[in-house]
């Protein structure tokens, strides 16, 4: 789908009636290479990983190591973390040419962010997220351009359905919702509060939380009437989930190091990666011998003296 230049919006896409499936921001992870990846392998909409809003404005170090994309990275949405409107607005002016909508981090709740002002307190900022989205979508001088909010939701549900509609009313395009608490890690997702937003907002949205296969975006779907469903740890684990695969396909390895060869991905990301996708499919003694390998050529070598190259695939 063509979304640069404006010629068409993401907004589109919600249209079409099926459910869209997004793969999250994470530091360190969803960089061009992997969204390159999984954009192989059914993926809708990609996000980047979150960056820090003030520090992209400062600093051209900044903006050229935290935001790379081409002109095959599309649909994009840019993550942001900030903690005032015109911070959000400048930074979402300075990437609008190169993607097609910003994402308002209200959900991250690690402590130093917490503290800084950024993620998941602002889901108790409900007036400052309705001040933030309105600045981008009165700044960015393009009307299919989009201004999302990723959330997480408070104890009491109230509050949360107050947050959204007040993102709502302020232009909100779509909102995603992890559906835990703050306070909450690894505990059962609240579907049951994703569907309740989902009945209290006419906006689209997406649910995240322990989307492993892809049989879980149709169930949750059903389970919520949620738009889309976007994934994090699932698809670190299987870039091919999206595509209807239990397990990384070899096909998917070699496709990552090929599209890592290619981009000149740091040998450090390129492995971790691979220790990712290799989990659920390898033993211990073979992931022990693989996480100490140390340079590209030693990790071609071992995938291709354990698992057989693509060719191996065709005969």
């Amino acid at each position: 789908m063509k979304t640069a230049n404006g010629n068409t919006s993401v907004m589109d896409m919600f249209e079409k009636g099926q459910v869209l499936k997004i793969c999250a921001p994470m530091v360190r992870y969803s960089k061009l290479a992997f969204r390159s990846l999984v954009r192989k392998y059914n993926c809708d909409i990609c996000f980047t990983p979150m960056i820090v809003a003030a520090d992209f404005l400062r600093s051209i170090k900044a903006r050229d190591s935290e935001f790379t994309t081409n002109e095959r990275d599309r649909p994009l949405i840019v993550q942001f973390a900030a903690h005032d409107a015109q911070s959000l607005a400048d930074a979402a002016c300075a990437v609008a040419p190169f993607s097609d909508g910003v994402d308002l981090n209200c959900g991250c709740p690690q402590r130093w962010a917490m503290s800084a002002g950024y993620g998941a307190c602002l889901i108790n900022k409900p007036e400052l997220v309705k001040d933030m989205v309105r600045h981008v979508r009165n700044q960015v001088d393009n009307p299919n351009y989009t201004a999302s909010i990723k959330i997480r939701i408070h104890k009491d549900l109230r509050q949360t359905v107050d947050l959204c509609q007040k993102a709502e009313s302020a232009g909100v395009s779509w909102i995603t919702v992890h559906g835990r608490t703050t306070e909450e890690r690894h505990q059962p997702v609240h579907y049951d509060a994703i569907k309740t937003i989902k009945d209290s907002v006419s906006v689209p949205v997406i649910a995240n939380g322990d989307i492993k296969y892809l049989r879980d975006v149709e169930s949750i779907h059903e389970l919520t009437g949620v738009d889309g469903v976007m994934a994090a740890r699932g698809l670190l684990a299987n870039p091919a989930m999206f595509a209807g695969y239990e397990d990384t396909p070899l096909q998917c390895i070699w496709d990552w190091v090929d599209i890592s060869v290619e981009q000149g991905t740091p040998f450090t990301c390129f492995h971790h990666h691979l220790i990712y996708m290799l989990e659920r499919v390898s033993s211990q003694p073979e992931r022990k011998v693989f996480n100490s390998l140390s340079s590209t050529s030693a990790v071609i070598d071992y995938l291709q003296n354990t698992y057989g190259s693509v060719h191996d695939l065709k005969t």
